[in-house]
């Protein structure tokens, strides 16, 4: 990998350990990330079309490496928007059933300017799903299934870490993105 690109993976997997595993924002996380099997990839897609086949390439890879539980697919020359991200999910979903990869796969969306739909711009809940750089993340069903079996109250997760979040100071914040 080139340094340049290197060191944008390094950027996530820092942001990775400082905010989803730092806050425990995902409870099931530290132990595949603790045993490598999160993988970290960066794709150089400028467009969507090229974006997909990295996606495809690395769901393959998926299937083929069961000892990889999740992937995290780095996109940091595309979807500059939101919105452009956004709608580029429904591919997203779209290439799941084309494949038969629909209960297979599952796919997590991050991006530095996420809004929920409920949210305004500047509230604190959208970092929950906000990242250096527009993400795919590539979850196996099979691993959610066991992390929901195991978990005695997973619908009470986002509502923690949006209080986690919105309680935050300021200067928290700027820490834990710096």
């Amino acid at each position: 990998m080139k340094n340049k690109e290197q060191e944008i993976v390094d950027s996530v997997i820092r942001w990775f350990e400082k905010v989803v595993l730092g806050l425990n924002l995902c409870p099931f996380a530290a132990k595949p990330y603790r045993q490598g099997s999160i993988r970290f990839e960066i794709s150089l897609a400028s467009n969507d079309e090229t974006c997909l086949t990295d996606l495809l390439v690395n769901l393959n890879l998926l299937d083929e490496q069961p000892d990889i539980d999740t992937l995290v697919l780095i996109i940091p020359h595309h979807f500059n928007l939101f919105s452009h991200y956004n709608q580029f999910l429904d591919l997203t979903d779209a290439l799941l059933k084309q494949q038969g990869w629909t209960g297979v796969y599952q796919v997590a969306s991050f991006h530095p300017d996420y809004v929920f739909a409920d949210c305004d711009e500047d509230d604190r809940a959208n970092w929950t799903n906000r990242s250096p750089y527009p993400l795919l993340h590539l979850i196996r069903e099979s691993s959610i299934n066991k992390a929901v079996d195991s978990h005695p109250d997973i619908n009470a997760i986002p509502q923690r870490n949006v209080e986690l979040l919105r309680s935050l100071s300021d200067e928290d914040l700027k820490e834990l993105l710096s």
